[in-house]
C-alpha cells in the first residue's frame, strides 16, 4: 500500500517536472507566416515554415493562432509585443533589441539580374547609375547584400514590394534590373520566361542563420529558452532535416540544416 502510494507520488512529481520544462501554455499564442517561395504559399497553404510551425505547435502542447502577414507588419508587431512568434527571421543589432531567435536553418543570398543589363559582378551593379534593384519591404540579408541595398537606397535606386511576385513581374518588364533571392525562390527560376532573361551573381557572404522569431516584450527570457529548446530538439532528432528534404534534394538540404548555430 505504502509502495503503491510512493509510486503514484513519484509519477505526479515527474509529470509536474515535465510540464514545468515545457512552455507555459496558460494563454493562447500568436504566430504569423509570410509568403515567400517554398517557405510558405497561401495558395496551397503549404511550405517549409508551415510544416515547421505545425510540428513546433504540436510539441509545445500550446494553443497557437496562426495567421498570414507581410514581413513589414510582422516586425512591427513583434517589436510592440502584439505578436509572439514568426519564422525564418534573421537577426541584426536593431532586431535583437526587441526579438530573440531560435535558429533552424542557414542559407546564402544571390543577386538575380537581367542578362541584358550586362552585369556579371557586383562592382558592375554599383557603377551603373541606371541599375534599379528590387527588394521585399523590411527584408534584410547578408552583410554584402545589405551594403548594396543601403548604397543603392541612398541614391534612389531601390524599388520595394510586399512580396516576390511583383518583383518578378517588375524584372520581366525591365522596371528593375535585379533582385535578391535565396534557395526558396529557386522554383520560380525554373519558369522558362524568367530563366531565359536572367543570370545569378553570388554574394561572398557566408550562409546566414534563420530562425524562430520571439518577441521579447511578449515572452519572458525563461519562456524564450523553453521555445528555443523545442527548436533545438527538432534539429537534433532530424525533424528539421526531414522537413527540408520534402522540398529540396538531400544533398541540397543538408548544408542548410547542418550548421553551427550562433547564440
Amino acid at each position: 500500500m505504502i509502495r503503491g502510494c510512493l509510486g503514484c507520488l513519484l509519477l505526479m512529481v515527474c509529470s509536474l517536472g515535465n510540464a514545468a520544462a515545457g512552455p507555459d501554455c496558460s494563454r493562447p499564442f500568436t504566430l504569423a507566416l509570410h509568403e515567400h517561395g517554398l517557405l510558405y504559399s497561401a495558395d496551397t497553404d503549404s511550405g517549409i515554415d508551415k510544416d515547421f510551425a505545425d510540428e513546433l505547435i504540436r510539441r509545445s502542447g500550446c494553443r497557437v493562432n496562426v495567421s498570414l502577414m507581410s514581413r513589414a507588419r510582422i516586425w512591427q508587431l513583434i517589436e510592440s509585443g502584439a505578436l509572439d512568434f514568426s519564422l525564418s527571421g534573421i537577426a541584426n543589432a536593431d532586431r535583437r533589441r526587441f526579438a530573440s531567435f531560435a535558429w533552424y536553418f542557414s542559407n546564402k543570398y544571390y543577386l538575380l539580374v537581367r542578362k541584358d543589363s550586362g552585369k556579371r559582378h557586383l562592382s558592375d551593379v554599383e557603377r551603373d547609375d541606371r541599375f534599379q534593384l528590387g527588394v521585399i519591404r523590411s527584408f534584410r540579408y547578408g552583410d554584402t547584400a545589405n551594403r548594396l541595398v543601403d548604397q543603392l537606397s541612398a541614391v534612389n535606386r531601390v524599388s520595394q514590394a510586399n512580396g516576390l511576385a511583383p518583383l518578378y513581374q517588375a524584372l520581366l518588364r525591365g522596371s528593375i534590373q535585379g533582385m535578391i533571392i535565396e534557395p526558396f525562390d529557386y522554383p520560380a527560376l525554373d519558369e522558362q520566361k524568367i530563366r531565359d532573361v536572367t543570370a545569378v551573381i553570388e554574394f561572398s557572404d557566408p550562409a546566414i542563420p534563420h530562425g524562430l522569431i520571439m518577441s521579447r516584450k511578449a515572452l519572458s527570457a525563461a519562456e524564450q529558452e523553453k521555445w528555443r529548446a523545442l527548436v533545438d530538439g527538432m534539429r537534433a532528432d532530424g525533424t528539421v532535416r526531414r522537413i527540408f528534404e520534402k522540398y529540396f534534394s538531400p544533398n541540397f538540404a543538408a548544408p542548410m540544416v547542418d550548421f553551427q548555430a550562433q547564440p
